[in-house]
């Protein structure tokens, strides 16, 4: 186990990544990509939203979220309108399948995870679940 920060630091990173990863190979049945998966969380969050707000979420440029939404709508995952008061802007939303694709996903995630906590021992869990609060004040940082 590294001692000094700076090894610590680099092993952490290591392997949160590597755990954030194998959680997010777990999809549902629309074998989604993350960032496409990710627009449908923030719609099921946020509710409606234009493809101008979900690029500032996503921190891309409006083409390519533009791009993601045409995906996504042509799947059946997002519906596309016209704004109410501007005909120029488009809002879109969540359908109900795409409500069911973040569901599954959510599933499929929750349950490969918690396999891998109930094969570890009860105490293995009892330091995960320490250093789980421990691992928030960092991303909460």
């Amino acid at each position: 186990m590294p001692s000094d920060a700076h090894a610590l630091a680099s092993e952490l990173r290591r392997t949160v990544i590597m755990a954030a990863r194998r959680i997010r190979a777990e999809r549902g049945s629309a074998d989604l990509s993350d960032p496409q998966y990710s627009v449908l969380v923030h719609l099921e969050k946020r509710g409606p939203l234009t493809p101008g707000q979900l690029a500032d979420l996503e921190r891309i440029q409006p083409p390519s979220m533009t791009r993601t939404v045409n995906c996504l709508a042509e799947a059946g995952l997002v519906a596309k309108d016209a704004h109410p008061t501007d005909g120029r802007v488009v809002v879109v939303s969540l359908t109900d399948a795409g409500r069911t694709e973040v569901t599954e996903t959510r599933r499929k995630r929750s349950a490969w995870l918690e396999a891998q906590l109930e094969a570890m021992t009860p105490d293995e869990r009892r330091r995960l679940d320490e250093a789980t609060e421990l691992l928030r004040r960092i991303a909460e940082a």
